[in-house]
C-alpha cells in the first residue's frame, strides 16, 4: 500500500510539469500580439468609465429658502391672516417678538410654524440665523367640518368649523 501511494505521488507532479511546459510553449508565440491589443483597450475602457463617473455626479443646486407647513390647524383662515399680515417681510427674531405680544388665538400656532421654518433653514441648509427673514407666509383653507346646532322646536342649523393650512417660507438676506 505504501508503494502505491508513492507511485501516485510521483505521477501527479510529472503531469503538472508537463502541463506547465505545454502552456508556456503555447503562450510564447501568441503572447506578443494579444498583450499589445489588451494594453491599448484597457486605458480606453478606463477612460470611458472615468467619463461616466464624472457625468453621473452633477453639481447640487444651492438652496436659498426653507419652508414649514402646519396642516389642518383648528383656526379659521380669516383669523390666522390677521396675525400673519403683521409679520410678513420681517426678520424671524422680530416676528417671534411680535407674535409673543399679540393677543390672538392664532399667534402661538403661527409662532410654532415660523420657528419650524427657521430651524429647517439652519439645520438642513446651513443658513445663518441672524440673516433669516419671512419671505412668504400665507394661510389657505383646510378641511371644513360640518356640524349641527340644536335650535328651537326640535330643528337644527348647520355649523361649519373651518381649519387652515399655514405655510411659512424663510429666506436669507
Amino acid at each position: 500500500m505504501a508503494e502505491t501511494k508513492k507511485v501516485a505521488a510521483k505521477k501527479a507532479p510529472a503531469k503538472k510539469t508537463v502541463a506547465k511546459e505545454a502552456v508556456k510553449v503555447e503562450e510564447k508565440p501568441t503572447e506578443v500580439k494579444p498583450v499589445e491589443v489588451k494594453a491599448e483597450e484597457k486605458p480606453a475602457k478606463a477612460a470611458k468609465k472615468a467619463d461616466k463617473k464624472v457625468k453621473e455626479a452633477p453639481a447640487k443646486p444651492v438652496v436659498t429658502s426653507a419652508r414649514a407647513t402646519a396642516y389642518d390647524v383648528r383656526v379659521t383662515p380669516r383669523k390666522a391672516r390677521l396675525v400673519i399680515d403683521l409679520i410678513r417681510g420681517k426678520g424671524v427674531n422680530e416676528a417671534l417678538g411680535i407674535l409673543a405680544n399679540v393677543n390672538k388665538a392664532a399667534s402661538p400656532i403661527v409662532a410654532k410654524v415660523v420657528k419650524s421654518a427657521a430651524s429647517n433653514a439652519i439645520n438642513n441648509f446651513g443658513m445663518d440665523e441672524e440673516k433669516l427673514y419671512i419671505a412668504e407666509i400665507y394661510a389657505n383653507e383646510g378641511l371644513r367640518m360640518k356640524r349641527f346646532l340644536p335650535r328651537a322646536k326640535g330643528s337644527a342649523s348647520g355649523l361649519v368649523k373651518r381649519t387652515s393650512h399655514i405655510t411659512v417660507v424663510v429666506k436669507q438676506r
